[in-house]
C-alpha cells in the first residue's frame, strides 16, 4: 500500500512538473541524527531539540515526513545524479525495473 501511495504522490507531481527527489530512511536518519540506524524515538527527539518543538507527537510516524523535509533542506543543493527526476519520463527512465 505504501509503494502504491508513493507512486501516486510522485505520479501527482511529475504531472505538474514538480521535481521529485528520493532518499533512503538510513539517509534521512543520518541527517537527522548522524547515525543511519537511529530509532524514530531518536529522530524525534533531535527533530524536537533542532527546531523548538514544545512536545513531540504520541505517533512517531507522523515525524517521518517531517524528517524527510528536514533532510532535504540539509540536502539543498546536494542532489545525487540519478536520484532527482525533472518528469515522469526521467523517472521511467531511471527506474526501468520499478516501472511495468
Amino acid at each position: 500500500k505504501l509503494g502504491r501511495a508513493q507512486g501516486g504522490a510522485m505520479a501527482a507531481g511529475l504531472s505538474r512538473q514538480v521535481p521529485i527527489t528520493e532518499y533512503s530512511p538510513k539517509k534521512i536518519k543520518m541527517a537527522i541524527t548522524g547515525n543511519g540506524n537511529a530509532s524514530k524515538e531518536q529522530v524525534a527527539k533531535m527533530l524536537q531539540q533542532t527546531l523548538g518543538l514544545n512536545e513531540l507527537p504520541k505517533n512517531l510516524d507522523s515525524t517521518d515526513g517531517l524528517a524527510a523535509a528536514v533532510c532535504h533542506f540539509y540536502n539543498s543543493g546536494k542532489t545525487e545524479i540519478g536520484k532527482s527526476y525533472s518528469g515522469w519520463s526521467a523517472f521511467v527512465k531511471q527506474n526501468e525495473g520499478r516501472v511495468k
